[in-house]
């Protein structure tokens, strides 16, 4: 069995589903871990967060997310590093996820990667006060200042 993530973890989890849910709910469903997201017979994943337009809903099933996404979110841990920076960010570009982000707690920084020719492109790294702002959905705007600020330094 699989450690559970480290608290900072569900912590920036919990903060970037808070933003996503101000200005996004009314157009997306935002679901976070753990959630089976469905995509094939034989490849189910488990990612942090998941973002579906409510046009899609028919993809939600009790199962699970039973399609493609809109966009799907990874919190780096150390046991995640190679899975989520190489094996998930295949998957998810080999069954066409517009937009994967992958969080990167130790450098407080979310890197944007969106699918052109069918592969993933590193199309922006936010840090600091840059606001995070996507074009396939227009509604997300917060900076990772913004989530890493309410995190507070935990003991080992």
């Amino acid at each position: 069995m699989s450690p559970a993530p480290f608290v900072t973890h569900q912590m920036i989890s919990y903060e970037i589903q808070k933003k996503l849910d101000y200005s996004c709910s009314s157009n997306y469903i935002i679901l976070n871990s753990p959630v089976d997201l469905i995509l094939s017979p034989s490849e189910v994943r488990h990612p942090d967060l998941v973002l579906i337009h409510r046009d899609r809903f028919d993809i939600i099933s009790k199962r699970g997310i039973e399609g493609v996404p809109d966009l799907v979110v990874e919190i780096l841990s150390p046991s995640s590093l190679k899975r989520d920076k190489i094996d998930k960010l295949k998957v998810y570009a080999e069954y066409q996820i517009p937009e994967y982000w992958i969080v990167d707690t130790e450098n407080e920084c979310l890197e944007q990667y969106t699918l052109q020719d069918n592969r993933y492109e590193l199309i922006n790294i936010f840090q600091e006060e840059k606001t995070i702002t996507s074009t396939h959905i227009p509604c997300i705007s917060f900076a990772m200042k913004d989530i890493m600020d309410k995190i507070p330094e935990l003991r080992d």
